[in-house]
């Protein structure tokens, strides 16, 4: 092969230098736009980060979805090419600069990539005017462009055409079977005589018979033989389709009326048609069917869906992992309930997400008076808490000492109510702080509650100064309660009462009445109603300025009487209680012989205010509680508070209400029971008024009692909860508890029923966990048990926060406030879970009067038994004639036999003492026949009858 020519350095050069040129004048030349797309005046282009940050055009920043372009003057692109050369993002459209007759250029953000890149160039003045002029197009025709309908379907029949042959019939001819040999005849004849003649079948053996059967078999024949031809045939069958419609006649509506009178037939018509065949054999014939869908209708329900209650029935069982109580939320503060316990918790009535707790320092009687001076520094407090923040309360009620028990007044809960452990009563009035803790943003779902943030992260709102707020009014701490208040109660709208304890219908529609509690062996009626006229405080300090004329009293006292003004963080709306509020009556449980009293710790009216209006969850309670909403909204509009302008109570101008119960439950410090009546009678003796005795009294609990609670399902059942045991019972039952269950391996400390199933109640422990008793699953032991911390359970309260999700609050003896979460199975009911509870409860108390009867008829059974006996002893210790002193002594036996009881272990010491031996006589063996003879009935026996058979024995009577 000859070498290639090689080409010099010098035309290598040259020809690089050429095609570098080519390039460039090509590129120039030909920059992209989109003609193809009909809009010529487009060049798409890509523009990294740093052209974007050098012209401002930076994407999602600059160029945005509301402002998609930008001009960029003409100057700035040309700086750009001269400085950057061919690294600029513009060298591609550098021509199209160049050649633009304008002073700015548009730069268009494609954000969808229509034309293919992020961004593109408007090369000509046309194309930029039409951009930023782009016709408005009006509202009007807007919307008749959105009702323009779109391309209506015409349906077009199909026209029928002649047929025309492509060959498929001779493929059908071909494939069609046909005949090719002549068909066989038979002619079979009979004789005309046998024609019509009967014909009779009858079994018979065909071989006991001669020609009753002939055998054909089979045999190949030669002459006659079948070739089988096979073929592939396809069918398809389908049913004859044949297409319908039909149109309506559309008629203008119009409204219409008729009224007729119904045809009756006549008596003649009457009796034809009753005498009637058809409507006889009518009914006969129908009367089966209707009397079975009459059976079928009793039996069940035909209306049934039985999807739906399959469905309740699965969602009642479920996982054993879903009846596990959640943990959700816990509440510390780390600054105010240092070495402090929970003593109280109930949920806001209106406001969600907000829980309100009291604490009290842990300490015993005795530590409490040592450490009294340091105890005056700490602030005994109720703290507000909210789902939103679970480190800062949102406020905080000030009191004089610790409170162990507070409630929310049903008529307005900016009213609130606490019993402190010196037996005071506060109130406050948190009216002024309603509508900061109402803008709360609570956290009511899981999703909610993971947008919380660490405190270093929370907003300024949060952060800021917590509200102390301060009693408006305290009773008098001589005429109250001795000792700390363990409960109480505000008394129903419905009613009030007097001193006496008559009931009276209450007018104003608000609760202005409380009970109380206390271990001093009382319990007191309150009215926050002045007794008094009301006048001003100024009124009321002049008078008292003027009134006092003790002499003794030195001037520097009475200028401080008149200094005393009220602070002004303080609402006035108690004012005429404060210091001087006495109780309206007051109860003593007396133990009745002794002079000690009964120590109340719990109790529980017959109507509960609370539970009826806000823990509910039937029909009823919602209905009230909305009404209860709407009572608030309505005051709230018109600005108007019903507990700023009260007036004495009248009881001498209301109606009394007749047929009232007054009697309630009371639990103990020594775990008795108490069913007692708050109507006061006068002493025969003395004249002062007296509580009346107890109407039953049952010592079921081996401890104080914590929980006396009704069921928010069955107002006469009552819930007891103190010592190792639980006990049920059913108001007007006096025989007993309908349920006390067994000693449990650790004490109760609190108890509260479910609000959402009424065969649920929890119970806690003082080891820290909850049991959980389901009537419809287990009576003898709980459900189920699940540790909720380290320590003593102080306080339960569920709370519903939707259908979906109930919570329930634990609070423990380290002052830690757990919220849980109520599985499904815990916290709905399944299908007639009411009435299956209802059904246990009445089949207790059936069992109960049983038990009861059978105790009556064995008490006179005994007696009877016991009569038996005398009369056998009378008649076989009857004295010989002449003997008129012994036969005196049996009648006396016999008028004796009721008097005294005489135990089993007395005659069986008699008769060890006084057993007959071998060498003994007569007398000795009468005694142990006589003692012999007592096992029939060893239980009862007169008194006197030893002593008869001595001197009996001792005359010589066998």
């Amino acid at each position: 092969m000859a070498p290639k020519a090689q080409k010099s350095p010098k035309g290598q050069r040259k020809g690089k230098k050429k095609t570098k040129q080519q390039s460039l004048v090509s590129e120039e030349e030909e920059p992209m736009n989109m003609e193809s797309m009909g809009h010529p005046e487009i060049y798409p282009l890509v523009l990294t980060a740093k052209t974007q940050e050098i012209f401002n055009c930076r994407i999602d920043e600059d160029m945005t979805d509301e402002q998609t372009y930008k001009l960029i003057k003409k100057e700035d692109i040309l700086a750009d090419l001269q400085n950057r050369a061919a690294v600029s993002d513009f060298h591609p459209v550098k021509k199209i600069v160049l050649e633009y007759p304008g002073e700015e250029l548009l730069l268009v953000y494609d954000k969808d990539f229509k034309y293919g890149l992020n961004f593109y160039l408007i090369g000509t003045e046309e194309g930029k005017e039409n951009f930023l002029k782009a016709p408005e197009i009006p509202e009007e025709q807007e919307d008749l462009k959105e009702h323009v309908p779109e391309d209506v379907y015409i349906y077009k029949p199909p026209v029928s055409k002649p047929w025309i042959s492509l060959g498929s019939e001779k493929e059908i001819e071909e494939e069609s079977v046909q005949e090719s040999k002549k068909r066989v005849t038979y002619m079979i004849s009979r004789k005309r005589s046998q024609f019509g003649a009967p014909v009779t079948f009858r079994d018979q053996n065909a071989s006991s018979v001669k020609d009753a059967y002939i055998e054909c078999t089979s045999y190949p024949d030669k002459s006659y033989t079948l070739t089988q031809v096979e073929k592939d045939i396809g069918l398809q069958v389908i049913a004859e389709v044949k297409d319908t419609s039909t149109q309506t006649r559309w008629a203008f509506p119009r409204n219409a009326t008729t009224q007729y009178y119904p045809r009756e037939f006549s008596e003649e018509e009457k009796n034809v048609l009753v005498e009637s065949k058809s409507l006889a054999e009518f009914f006969s014939t129908v009367s089966t069917s209707v009397e079975i869908a009459l059976q079928q209708n009793e039996i069940m329900n035909t209306f049934t869906d039985d999807w739906r209650s399959l469905a309740e029935e699965e969602s009642t069982f479920g996982d054993k992992t879903d009846t596990h109580l959640k943990e959700y939320q816990s509440f510390t503060d780390l600054h105010n309930t240092m070495e402090k316990m929970i003593t109280c918790v109930s949920w806001h009535p209106t406001i969600y997400g907000l829980i309100v707790v009291s604490v009290a320092v842990r300490l015993s009687y005795e530590e409490r008076v040592q450490n009294s001076s340091r105890l005056l520094l700490q602030p005994s407090l109720i703290l507000f808490w909210s789902f939103s923040d679970p480190i800062h309360p949102q406020l905080m009620l000030e009191s004089p000492d610790d409170i162990f028990c507070f409630e929310f007044c049903p008529s307005d809960p900016n009213i609130i109510a606490g019993g402190c452990i010196n037996g005071q009563i506060i109130l406050w009035d948190i009216t002024a702080h309603a509508e900061r803790i109402e803008n709360i943003k609570t956290g009511g779902s899981r999703s909610k509650k993971a947008t919380l943030k660490p405190m270093f992260l929370l907003e300024p709102d949060s952060n800021k100064e917590i509200m102390y707020v301060r009693h408006c009014a305290v009773s008098s701490i001589e005429n109250g309660h001795r000792k700390v208040i363990t409960d109480i109660h505000w008394l129903p709208d419905s009613f009030e009462i007097n001193r006496m304890g008559s009931v009276f219908e209450n007018r104003s529609g608000i609760n202005c009445q409380l009970i109380t509690c206390s271990a001093d062996c009382t319990i007191c009626f309150w009215d926050i109603r002045p007794q008094k006229p009301t006048v001003t405080s100024a009124a009321t300090a002049t008078t008292t300025s003027t009134t006092n004329t003790n002499p003794q009293q030195p001037p520097a006292e009475k200028k401080k009487e008149e200094s005393i003004e009220i602070p002004f963080d303080v609402p006035s709306t108690f004012l005429h209680l404060d210091l001087s509020w006495k109780p309206l009556s007051r109860i003593k449980l007396s133990k009745g012989e002794t002079s000690l009293d009964h120590c109340p710790t719990k109790l529980s009216l017959g109507e509960d205010p609370a539970l009826c209006k806000i823990q509910g969850t039937s029909s009823i309670h919602v209905l009230l509680r909305d009404k209860m909403l709407s009572q608030m909204k309505l005051l709230k509009a018109a600005e108007i508070n019903p507990y700023q302008n009260l007036e004495g109570g009248m009881a001498n101008m209301l109606k009394p209400i007749e047929d009232f119960r007054t009697k309630f439950f009371v639990g103990t410090e020594e775990g008795e029971v108490i069913y007692t009546d708050w109507k006061m009678e006068r002493d025969s003796e003395t004249g002062r008024l007296m509580a009346k005795k107890p109407v039953n009294l049952y010592t079921v609990h081996d401890g104080a009692v914590h929980t006396v609670q009704r069921s928010p399902f069955f107002n006469d059942i009552i819930l007891t909860v103190g010592g190792w045991n639980v006990a049920i019972w059913k108001e007007e039952v006096l025989t007993g508890p309908l349920l006390q269950t067994c000693c449990a391996p650790k004490r109760y400390t609190a108890g509260h029923w479910s609000l959402t199933r009424p065969g649920v109640f929890y119970i806690g422990r003082e080891d820290g966990y909850v049991d959980i008793w389901d009537l419809l699953e287990k009576t003898h032991e709980p459900a189920q048990s699940q540790s909720i911390c380290i320590t003593m359970i102080t306080y339960i309260k569920p709370w519903t926060f939707s259908s979906k999700q109930q919570f329930i609050a634990i609070a423990d003896y380290y002052g830690t406030l757990h919220i849980l979460e109520i599985p499904w199975t815990l916290s709905h009911p399944s299908t007639n879970e009411v009435s299956s509870v209802n059904y246990y409860f009445e089949r207790e108390v059936k069992h109960l009067e049983y038990v009861q009867q059978r105790k009556e008829i064995r008490e006179e059974e005994k007696k009877a038994m016991a009569m038996e006996m005398i009369k056998k002893k009378a008649a076989i210790l009857s004295p010989a004639p002449g003997k008129s002193k012994p036969h005196r002594d049996l009648l006396a036996l016999k008028r004796e036999h009721h008097g005294m009881i005489l135990r089993n272990g007395v005659m069986r010491q008699n008769l060890k003492q006084k057993s007959p031996s071998a060498h003994a006589g007569k007398r000795a063996k009468g005694r142990n026949w006589l003692f012999l003879s007592l096992p029939v009935c060893p239980c009862l026996l007169a008194p006197g009858v030893l002593e008869l058979c001595d001197r009996v024995l001792a005359r010589g009577c066998g």
